[in-house]
């Protein structure tokens, strides 16, 4: 697994900061991250193939984790200007879902979980603007973007990625079960996935 996710790494150009395979069995879900979803705090409630409510239930999700052995963490860190720079947070959570899109593209099959909704529709976008330039200011990662199809059908249910928080999962919690840092200093934003092994 490491190496796929290396590879992927170099072929997209986003660094991996730090990754473990741990038991699914250590995994602490939340079903209350349900009502946070509610909310739309994150705004993909209803939104997303992979965000409440049309994703599977928390109980569901949690049964199909847990029926494998193993989870594969892996995390990506972003400098950012402050702790108001939303623009910057974008642009991270942007980068490590190309990473994450490319990982789930080496593993076939895999379920593989991210941070927040599905990436694969944007993310597509941003790779193709992302692998025309070496580097890419965080306007043009903003702007390099599609939508989810959400409410019309997926059209790419094979590469869907899950969200780690729409299973149950708190994200917090599985920083320290994997034993990774949840956050990295000020001024850094750091995000989440996960692969079922």
């Amino acid at each position: 697994m490491e190496n796929i996710l290396k590879e992927a790494s170099a072929s997209v150009g986003v660094l991996v900061h730090e990754w473990a395979q741990l038991p699914s069995a250590a995994l602490t879900f939340s079903p209350e991250l349900l009502n946070y979803c509610k909310t739309n705090a994150c705004g993909c409630y209803n939104k997303s193939w992979t965000c409440p409510p049309a994703c599977d239930s928390t109980e569901e999700q949690q049964k199909k984790i847990l029926s494998y052995k193993n989870v594969f963490v892996f995390t990506t860190k972003h400098e950012i200007e402050d702790s108001f720079d939303y623009e910057g947070m974008t642009r991270g959570r942007k980068l490590h879902s190309l990473l994450t899109s490319e990982v789930k593209k080496r593993l076939g099959g895999a379920p593989v979980y991210g941070a927040g909704n599905c990436p694969v529709c944007e993310s597509g976008a941003a790779k193709a603007a992302f692998t025309a330039k070496a580097v890419l200011t965080a306007k043009e990662i903003l702007t390099a973007k599609t939508s989810c199809a959400f409410p019309k059908p997926c059209p790419f249910p094979e590469k869907q990625i899950g969200s780690i928080e729409a299973a149950g999962i708190n994200v917090s919690e599985l920083s320290k079960a994997a034993d990774i840092a949840y956050s990295n200093g000020i001024n850094t934003v750091t995000f989440f996935s996960m692969v079922l092994l």
